[in-house]
């Protein structure tokens, strides 16, 4: 039998397949025939098959490929939804997080209020590489005024967690019921941030041009959409953010544990007698600050009197006790970030810095340059040059929250002949052990410290 023959029934006149009764089925079981038809259909089926696996196989090769380059290039994703109405999109972004970001440099500058910490934080804003945030968690603090400070602070931190994630919807959770969605110059301090006022998001300053910003220009900036401002703050490498409502370092201990964010700390401190100081002279501007700060105080401890008995109260002196008052709060909580600072646990080594103000204005390239190699930022001429003008202008004082060319060791130094020897006595007792840690010495008389020649500075033992 040939390969091409095939053993088939014989074939019936009526029914096709004579039965096995069928006496013609018993005298011819078989029959051996060759159909050359029947072979070629075989094959076509079989030709058929094989285009249909090909086919299927060439579909699934196509969808892989469109898969890798979907997961290598997610910003396309954001790009296709931003087209759309701004909503938070916190969920998929955390979802996704590791393929998203790429790892980038984080600095938050712990500080507290009339520190200098607009001065400080301008020094990040004028760099080309940082994109910076200036006191963000404002927005916290007014929406849930009055609550007190120490209970704001879980809420402060995880606004950081977002910001530092280039997710920008949180600000929505602190807007007006039924209020307009937040934009760009919505944000606190936008009309003075770099970023907000340049090119491509406005076109009157450039980032890589050194120098302040008119706040007067930058509110005839377009408002731009928080989506489109996320989408500038994934291309800087370095993210800044300076807040004042962070009041202990260990707060942030749950970020810097975060294996996805590369956070560190830059501790800014000043002199706590300087700080009160400043802080009497801004006590229209900090009202509801101080307000929410006292009401952290343990109404426990026994206090030094705010003033010399027989003294006649006025209103002046109501709002100067909660400016003095306040410190109690803050220099407790910034001896706590101390303590810790001088015996770190793993999550704070290497990522904590402490910077004197009066360092600074002393000093200001050599702490500028230090403060951008541990924050991993290259200084250049143009920065140097403009911290170098900015702490020896002509004048002794600014107005408050005004960053201004002035005489800042000048500056520094004023509260020796302002402040009474019974609010400096009562900072003193508030502030006693992170003066010593810091290297503030303390006076024992007014004259004391009326005496601009003897200086009241020592080492940290930071």
């Amino acid at each position: 039998m040939r390969s091409d023959q095939l053993q088939l029934p014989a074939l019936g006149e009526k029914n096709g397949v004579y039965g096995r009764n069928h006496k013609a089925y018993r005298n011819h079981p078989t029959k051996i025939i060759t159909q050359p038809g029947i072979v070629m259909k075989v094959l076509r089926r079989k030709r058929i098959v094989l285009f249909i696996a090909y086919f299927l196989l060439l579909v699934l090769t196509m969808l892989n490929l469109a898969n890798y380059r979907w997961t290598k290039e997610p910003q396309q994703c954001n790009l296709q939804m931003r087209s759309t109405p701004y909503q938070g999109r916190s969920d998929i972004r955390f979802l996704y997080g590791p393929s998203l970001a790429k790892k980038r440099q984080l600095v938050y500058v712990l500080t507290t209020w009339r520190s200098g910490s607009s001065f400080f934080g301008e020094l990040f804003n004028q760099h080309p590489e940082v994109f910076f945030l200036y006191e963000p968690m404002w927005h916290i603090w007014q929406k849930l005024y009055p609550g007190d400070a120490v209970s704001l602070q879980g809420a402060a931190r995880d606004m950081l967690s977002s910001l530092y994630r280039c997710d920008l919807s949180v600000f929505q959770l602190y807007n007006s019921p039924g209020g307009k969605n937040f934009t760009s110059l919505g944000l606190f301090g936008a009309t003075l941030n770099k970023v907000i006022c340049s090119y491509p998001l406005c076109s009157a300053y450039r980032r890589e041009v050194v120098g302040m910003v008119d706040d007067k220009v930058c509110k005839k900036c377009p408002p731009q959409s928080l989506g489109l401002l996320e989408e500038e703050c994934l291309k800087y490498n370095a993210i800044v953010i300076k807040g004042v409502r962070v009041l202990d370092v260990n707060v942030l201990a749950p970020l810097m544990e975060d294996p996805s964010l590369d956070l560190k700390v830059i501790h800014l401190v000043r002199d706590p007698r300087a700080v009160a100081n400043s802080r009497i002279k801004s006590r229209h501007g900090l009202i509801r600050e101080n307000l929410q700060v006292v009401r952290s105080r343990d109404p426990k401890l026994r206090r030094v009197p705010f003033v010399d008995p027989g003294h006649k109260m006025s209103k002046k002196d109501g709002a100067d006790y909660h400016s003095v008052g306040a410190m109690e709060v803050i220099c407790d909580r910034t001896y706590r970030s101390l303590r810790t600072a001088l015996n770190p646990p793993s999550w704070l080594k290497g990522k904590y810095m402490a910077v004197r103000y009066e360092d600074l204005v002393e000093n200001p390239v050599k702490t500028l340059r230090n403060v951008y190699q541990f924050a991993n930022l290259s200084a250049n001429l143009d920065i140097e040059s403009f911290a170098l003008n900015m702490t020896n202008g002509t004048s002794s004082s600014s107005k408050p929250f005004i960053v201004s060319a002035r005489n800042a060791t000048q500056a520094a130094s004023a509260w020796r002949t302002v402040l009474s020897i019974q609010q400096i006595k009562q900072v003193e007792e508030y502030c006693h052990h992170a003066m010593a840690i810091l290297g503030y010495e303390r006076v024992r008389t007014a004259g004391e410290a009326k005496d601009l020649s003897k200086s009241l500075l020592t080492a940290s033992k930071l």
